[in-house]
């Protein structure tokens, strides 16, 4: 089977769309095991006038209800059009399109999260395409009292399956998150903190450019790290909550940054993005430390960032085997999100739950999203009765 998965993260600079054949076969356990193989793959940025209101709506603030409704058609085009290209430029046909869209509200009170919302109408999809469409794939796990997220925990979990040490898999997108596979153990996974998206909004301050981030952690590389900024960051009350739990940029936007940034008049640009820089790696490893991680594969925009994985190393230890997902799986890390979304579009085409209670807190594991048919009416195959028990990566064709 074939899916197109579409992915458009918290930083809101592009739409990744990957192509993605699933087979299953029996395991040597007697069990399923899923077969995926990345087909196609590209990055599609968004155009400047979509890329400006996605972030103008992803700031903790009002806006006209017009841009939302606008932003929700164009980013469904958006979409239409990335999978319509990549199907030409391959001469392959989809059967299924999954799409993430893009999250502009992931509202949390109290450590529950009360409402999430994802834009970027799958209708546009489905008529260009003929494919039917699964989106709004986070709301059904949020009303079975989960947090919705991090989704990346059901590919973690399968892949890491029949792991002989705890190991984590760690997404630096602009939210960072963990998930843990420890031998004997009920998978875990939560969102650490701010990956990139505190450094993106430091990155635009010091360079006026309104979709600048620090590419290959340039800029950091020329601060120093500044220890009361450090600790006065450290101490936000989101690094002591249990898991399960989950965050966004509601919490760590703008506003959020120009508080802290207030809090030290005298802090320069360069070290106070360094100090960013550190942020992240140490409550990442700091996370992975407290659930004695041996080994973490990370993904995500943050691998692209020289300083930060340098930065990770050092906070991780010289104890912890850091690498990403494709020097472990022969996955690329910017297409890992897009394949999410494929696997997650398999799983619910075949009636299987793709999250999973441990992680999100949800009182049982929900299918997920609503289907917009195609051209053709909805056939769905016969029901699966249990997930597979593990994924494995093919190789390129």
């Amino acid at each position: 089977m074939i899916i197109a998965g579409l992915m458009a993260g918290t930083s809101a600079d592009a739409l990744d769309v990957a192509l993605v054949e699933f087979g299953s076969e029996p395991s040597g356990t007697g069990e399923r095991e899923l077969t995926m193989r990345l087909l196609a793959a590209r990055e599609v940025p968004f155009e400047t006038d979509l890329a400006m209101d996605i972030l103008r709506l992803l700031e903790p603030r009002e806006v006209e209800l017009q841009v939302v409704s606008s932003v929700d058609a164009r980013l469904g085009q958006a979409c239409a059009e990335a999978v319509v290209d990549l199907c030409a430029e391959t001469g392959l046909t989809c059967e299924l399109v999954v799409s993430h869209g893009q999250t502009v509200r992931h509202d949390v009170a109290a450590g529950q999260v009360t409402s999430t919302l994802q834009l970027g109408q799958p209708a546009w999809i489905a008529e260009a395409t003929g494919a039917p469409v699964l989106s709004d794939v986070r709301s059904r796990d949020v009303a079975a009292g989960g947090q919705g997220a991090p989704l990346v925990s059901i590919m973690d979990h399968l892949l890491l399956s029949g792991s002989g040490t705890p190991t984590a898999m760690l997404n630096l997108g602009g939210i960072a998150n963990i998930t843990v596979v420890s031998p004997g153990q009920e998978t875990i996974a939560f969102d650490t903190g701010p990956a990139n998206a505190l450094i993106d909004l430091m990155a635009r301050r010091i360079t006026g450019e309104a979709r600048s981030i620090d590419y290959d952690g340039a800029l950091a590389a020329q601060g120093l790290v500044d220890q009361a900024f450090l600790e006065d960051l450290l101490s936000d009350p989101y690094y002591a909550l249990p898991a399960p739990k989950s965050t966004g940029k509601e919490l760590f936007s703008s506003a959020y940054l120009q508080r802290h940034l207030h809090a030290h008049p005298g802090l320069s640009e360069v070290d106070a993005i360094a100090t960013l820089t550190v942020l992240t790696a140490r409550t990442a490893a700091q996370a992975c430390q407290a659930h004695r991680v041996e080994e973490v594969v990370a993904s995500g925009g943050g691998t692209r960032n020289r300083t930060l994985m340098t930065r990770l190393r050092e906070e991780l230890g010289s104890g912890v085997r850091l690498s990403t997902t494709d020097e472990s799986f022969g996955l690329p890390e910017g297409a890992k999100e897009a394949c999410l979304m494929a696997l997650i579009g398999w799983l619910s085409w075949h009636g299987l739950p793709a999250t999973l209670p441990s992680v999100t807190g949800a009182a049982r594991g929900t299918v997920a999203g609503r289907l917009t048919p195609g051209h053709q009416p909805l056939r769905l195959p016969a029901p699966l009765d249990r997930l597979p028990s593990h994924l494995r990566v093919l190789g390129r064709p």
